[in-house]
């Protein structure tokens, strides 16, 4: 295991900040994350976080993982001082941070996610990855399933998840598996692109719209620009920013302030 101390990071916060959904806490306390085919837990009191991992795969993986390398509190610094709400909500999610998750895990997951609340999206990853993804055993001897891979799922009928809760997103999720290993969709090409290029080319994806696109962007690619609208996000802006949310000046960090929101309004509103 590894020890950090690390300011702007709160491990609770992440798992219930609506950009991860195979992050829960556990009986003991500790929280069990697994990121593809990765598994580690996370203690944290105050700023010391223990990470139950070798030192190596800590550098190797998770810090990059977490985005701990990131300075949060200069996001938070550099919110507007008359922006009262923004601020509240910055304070309340304090210790958000954007996490580096896979593109093809995150592409399947926010098809998962339309018109789906958490509770629900966690329950359907959690079925399809019993179901169609590799058993494995963490170092504390317990066991997970790896995120399926795109080709254990392009063969399935375009309905067969739905035994796995998914409903009419089924076929969503098989059909995008289907164009990612035919070829037709190139993750790896759509990894190289800035941010509007990547988005456009996950447009083209079956059942991916605006929104949807933007958090893979946000979530899986990092692109900080990334401003993912849903209902929440949308009310909000309606009650706070009449004219617009100020984009131009969070410019590269955009997506950042988004959590702030969110979180605020779905977990930090008093």
């Amino acid at each position: 295991m590894i020890t950090k101390r690390t300011d702007n990071f709160d491990i609770d916060q992440i798992c219930v900040s609506g950009q991860c959904f195979r992050m829960e806490r556990t009986a003991g306390g500790t929280y069990s994350v697994i990121a593809g085919d990765r598994y580690v837990e996370v203690a944290q009191e105050e700023d010391r976080c223990t990470f139950y991992c070798g030192a190596e795969e800590f550098e190797a993986f998770w810090r990059d993982y977490f985005d701990l390398s990131n300075d949060y509190g200069a996001y938070i610094e550099s919110i507007d001082t008359k922006d009262e709400y923004l601020r509240k909500a910055a304070e309340v999610g304090s210790g958000i941070r954007i996490l580096r998750q896979d593109l093809w895990e995150m592409t399947a997951s926010f098809l998962i996610s339309q018109q789906n609340n958490i509770t629900r999206i966690r329950k359907c990853i959690s079925n399809i990855c019993e179901k169609y993804g590799e058993k494995k055993e963490a170092l504390s001897g317990s066991t997970y399933y790896a995120f399926p891979r795109p080709e254990a799922l392009a063969e399935l009928g375009e309905d067969d998840l739905k035994e796995c809760n998914l409903g009419y997103r089924s076929k969503y999720v098989v059909r995008t598996a289907r164009s990612i290993t035919s070829g037709e969709a190139d993750l790896d090409y759509i990894r190289s692109l800035p941010y509007p290029e990547a988005k456009a080319e996950l447009l083209k994806l079956y059942g991916i719209g605006e929104k949807v696109a933007d958090c893979i962007c946000l979530f899986a690619l990092h692109e900080l620009d990334a401003f993912p609208v849903d209902t929440h996000i949308s009310q909000a802006l309606k009650r706070h920013y009449r004219r617009g949310f100020p984009k131009r000046r969070y410019n590269g960090y955009r997506g950042v302030m988004q959590q702030y929101i969110f979180y605020y309004e779905l977990n930090g509103k008093p």
